[in-house]
């Protein structure tokens, strides 16, 4: 049998060929974390790279994309530039037709083109702000930005797309390295709901919370495809950070969560825990990131519940582990102090189906910097 062009019914039994992309998929998954867990010194034991401190984005490299046909958009721009200290150059304005789902490559590429132009050479990510278009044709808003307008970051079908170069890349400088500005969207209903994701962001910096992170294998085969890296994930992890790998469909009334992977169409009890400043969530399913409604729940009610940042695919993606986040590459990241929008960035293989969204400098685990550092 064909694996399902989508994730509602069960896991289904892979052909040959397919079962060949998802092996290599989790095999990839696999490799660049336990690679990255590894670190051999001098000294007769390994000593674990968790302990030696990664350097974070800061506003001085951010470019805030703002849609001067939307007031929400300009007015979330205005208030995250002076919470995050943006210098006004790194504030790039475009105007197109606000609320529609979704872009045409060829207006996309227009507006790329005057972003390109406008974005100083040193500026290494991209903060959009509005939840609407979430895609350009058949890949997400937050890819096309960040790679340019590409196809193959789509496919037909159960397929593998394009891999990005920023997967487990160690490097604090992605455009300078990849050619890549990660791109994060950071937008709301309202402005009220998208000034508080901002402030909770910016008070998670240097927090240092003591948290908690949940990966749930769920019932729902067929979305805990990715589940199964969690077990070696928490115990590979589990010296530096509380995980808990647990096989049932949902938490409820926990008081420290920071990190809370799962699969299901819908996640029951959200509320009912409490996120952490810098928490992050989200969910496999397969249309988690369709701004313009669906029947399954939006990475937003994360977002909504407390969590910081969140990803969901915006058009079907098959349920490949690559095309989501994966939990170990992620905590790796952002526990040694990278900014939220690095770590998470830096979890997805194959990004272009998935759309990122949430306050993209928030930064709990870094260091504060010292005088020397920034004179």
């Amino acid at each position: 049998m064909q694996p399902p062009l989508d994730l509602t019914g069960k896991l289904a039994n892979f052909s040959s060929e397919h079962r060949v992309f998802y092996l290599q998929a989790i095999k990839s998954a696999l490799i660049g974390f336990f690679l990255i867990l590894m670190c051999s010194s001098t000294q007769a034991a390994p000593i674990s790279p968790l302990y030696r401190p990664a350097p974070a984005l800061t506003g001085q490299d951010l470019a805030i994309i703002v849609n001067d046909a939307d007031p929400l958009s300009r007015q979330i721009a205005d208030y995250y530039s002076q919470r995050r200290q943006i210098p006004a150059e790194q504030i790039i304005h475009i105007r197109f037709s606000p609320n529609q789902a979704v872009l045409s490559k060829r207006e996309f590429e227009q507006l790329k083109q005057q972003v390109d132009q406008s974005t100083p050479a040193h500026v290494q990510a991209y903060a959009l702000t509005w939840l609407q278009p979430f895609r350009v044709e058949c890949m997400s808003i937050t890819t096309a930005f960040a790679a340019g307008y590409n196809e193959s970051f789509c496919a037909k079908g159960c397929q593998q797309t394009h891999k990005s170069p920023y997967f487990a890349s160690e490097t604090d400088k992605p455009f300078k390295t990849h050619n890549w500005r990660p791109t994060m969207a950071l937008g709301g209903k309202t402005f009220a709901d998208v000034k508080k994701l901002i402030d909770t962001g910016v008070a998670a910096d240097f927090s240092h919370p003591q948290g908690s992170a949940y990966l749930l294998k769920t019932s729902d085969k067929a979305r805990s495809s990715r589940a199964v890296l969690f077990q070696r994930v928490a115990e590979s992890l589990q010296t530096f950070w509380p995980v808990s790998y647990l096989e049932q469909d949902y938490i409820a009334g926990r008081q420290d969560v920071m990190f809370y992977f799962t699969g299901l169409t819908r996640v029951p009890h959200l509320t009912e825990n409490h996120y952490l400043p810098g928490a992050i969530a989200d969910h496999l399913t397969s249309s988690g990131g369709v701004m313009s409604g669906s029947d399954q729940m939006n990475i937003m009610e994360w977002l909504q519940a407390g969590a910081t940042a969140s990803y969901g695919a915006v058009v079907e993606p098959c349920n490949f582990p690559a095309k989501f986040p994966n939990p170990g590459v992620l905590m790796y990241f952002y526990l040694r102090g990278s900014s939220l929008i690095e770590a998470y960035w830096k979890s997805v293989e194959q990004p272009g189906q998935g759309i990122f969204v949430g306050e993209p400098l928030a930064k709990p685990f870094a260091y504060r910097p010292t005088q020397s550092q920034t004179q």
